[in-house]
Formats: structure tokens, C-alpha cells, sequence
């Protein structure tokens, strides 16, 4: 088969057809257009893109676009990973006898602990230490008529002195607690725009974010009930071909307004939705 571009242009040149008549009547841009007939793939937004333009292209010629696109694929998509598995290793296999195979895929007994045996002896242990901790700390405190000083519970140090011929005294300091208090770091969420649209018959679209960012790149979409790209960005500019869709904006549903010759220009922030008299192109 001749080369995909040239196959294009020359199509177009017999049917004596300028290239902003084709971008006019696709609403395929006309750089993609030109990289398309120059077959310049890496100018193009990609190969979901590049497939969808040929079809669109070739069928506004009255080529068929699925030769067109089978074309593509046998010459720069790459084959699946399945298809690149060695089969080395699968004829080594069928030549080792079938005991061989079994003693391979037969695993080695070993010896293993469940992790709850390992957690309840741990916890066994834990309880047995504090229990023994407990018990030579109660057998261990003297009797407060020997005139030691013993220690108390908490922060209260108490000391105990015999007097001659007069009651214990007895002195109490007691340490001041500190209490630190940690402030939870506070998560700042930041609102979306958000933008969904079904196709209820043929409608171009393009959408751009913040810094010109293409988020949909001028695709045109012929199938009615055909489920659009759902975006979303701090802020949305969109530029409809008309108002054949149905659109949910920031989750509610949202009825678009008349097309005008020039479209629909739409700018679609978390608040809320605005007309945009210019609207995006994406052309770059």
C-alpha cells in the first residue's frame, strides 16, 4: 500500500479541495491536517488522536479509513507484549521428561510460624513481665513506722523523720505537670471545576485548563450517546461546535446555550459558568 499521507493528499488534489475547506468541514485543525498528509506522527497528540483524525479525514475524502488505519497500526504501533513472549523456554519445557516437570513444580516442605502464633507468644511474654514487675514492686515497699523514706505514686516525693518524743513530720513536694499540646497539620483542599458531556449527535470540542493546557485537543465526536472526556482543573475554557450534547457541570446537570456561528464559549469555574466571547481554538 502507497504511504498514508500521500495517499491523503493526493485524494484531496484530485477532488480539488483546499486544506481550510477540509479543516472547516472536520474540525480537524489544519496543522494536524498537514502533519497528518507529511506524516509528522509526533506533531499529533497522539496515537488515539492519530487514528481518530485518519478516520474522520479519510472518510470526508470517500476513502476507506479502516485500510487507512490498519495501515497505521502494522507500521507504528508496536505489538503487544504477549505477542514478543519467547517460546524458548516453553519447548524446553516439553522436552524434560514428566517426572522432571512434577519434581519442578512440586515446592520444598518447609517449616513455617503463623504470625499469630508469634504475636500471641509475644503478648504472653509482655503479660507475664508486667506481672512479675507488679509483684516485686508490691513485696518491696517498707512500712512507714520504720523512719525511711519511701517513694509514692506520681510526682509526690514523701519523706518521713522520727522526732524525739514529738509525731512524725512529714514532707510533701509535689512537681508541677506539664501538659504539651500538638496542633494537627490542617489539609487545604483546593475546588475543581469539573465538565462531562455525552453526544447526542455530531459536535467538535476543545478544552484548554490554566496555562493553555489541552485537555481535549479539538476532537470531533459523530456517535450520539457517545460518552465525552470528563475533565476537570482549577478552570475550564471550552469552545463547543454547537450544542448537540449533554453537559453536567460540577456535578450538576447543566443545559447548554444556542450555538451562534462561532460556536460556544464557555468559561467554567468551581462557582459557577460564564459565556466566553473568545473562547480557545486549541490551535496551539
Amino acid at each position: 500500500m502507497a504511504e498514508i499521507g500521500s495517499t491523503l493528499r493526493e485524494a484531496r488534489m484530485r477532488a480539488h479541495i483546499d486544506i481550510s475547506e477540509v479543516e472547516a468541514s472536520t474540525k480537524i485543525r489544519a496543522k494536524y491536517l498537514r502533519a497528518i498528509e507529511n506524516e509528522e506522527w509526533d506533531l499529533l497528540p497522539g496515537a488515539v488522536y492519530v487514528k481518530s483524525f485518519l478516520r474522520t479525514y479519510a472518510d470526508y475524502l470517500g476513502l476507506d479509513s479502516r485500510l487507512l488505519i490498519d495501515e497505521f497500526k502494522r507500521r507504528y504501533e508496536r505489538p503487544a507484549d504477549h505477542e514478543l513472549r519467547p517460546i524458548s523456554g516453553i519447548s524446553r519445557d516439553r522436552e524434560r521428561s514428566p517426572r522432571e516437570r512434577s519434581s519442578r513444580r512440586r515446592p520444598s516442605p518447609s517449616f513455617s510460624i503463623s504470625p499469630r502464633v508469634v504475636i500471641g507468644a509475644a503478648l504472653l511474654v509482655i503479660v507475664a513481665a508486667l506481672y512479675v514487675l507488679g509483684s516485686s514492686s508490691n513485696s518491696g515497699n517498707p512500712s512507714s513506722n520504720d523512719g525511711i523514706a519511701s517513694p509514692n505514686s506520681g510526682h509526690n516525693k514523701t519523706s518521713t523523720t522520727a522526732g524525739h518524743g514529738r509525731g512524725p513530720k512529714t514532707k510533701t513536694n509535689t512537681a508541677a505537670n506539664t501538659t504539651s499540646t500538638r496542633t494537627a497539620p490542617v489539609t487545604t483542599v483546593v475546588p475543581k471545576a469539573t465538565l462531562a458531556l455525552v453526544a447526542t449527535g455530531t459536535i467538535w470540542v476543545c478544552v484548554e485548563g490554566p496555562g493553555h493546557r489541552l485537555l481535549i485537543p479539538g476532537l470531533e465526536y459523530v456517535a450520539a450517546g457517545k460518552k465525552i472526556q470528563s475533565v476537570s482543573a482549577k478552570k475550564l475554557w471550552v469552545d463547543l461546535g454547537n450544542a448537540n450534547a449533554t453537559a453536567t457541570v460540577n456535578g450538576k446537570p447543566y443545559t447548554l446555550p444556542a450555538s451562534s456561528a462561532t460556536g460556544i464559549g464557555l468559561v467554567i469555574s468551581p462557582t459557577g459558568v460564564k459565556p466566553d466571547p473568545s473562547p480557545p481554538k486549541c490551535n496551539g
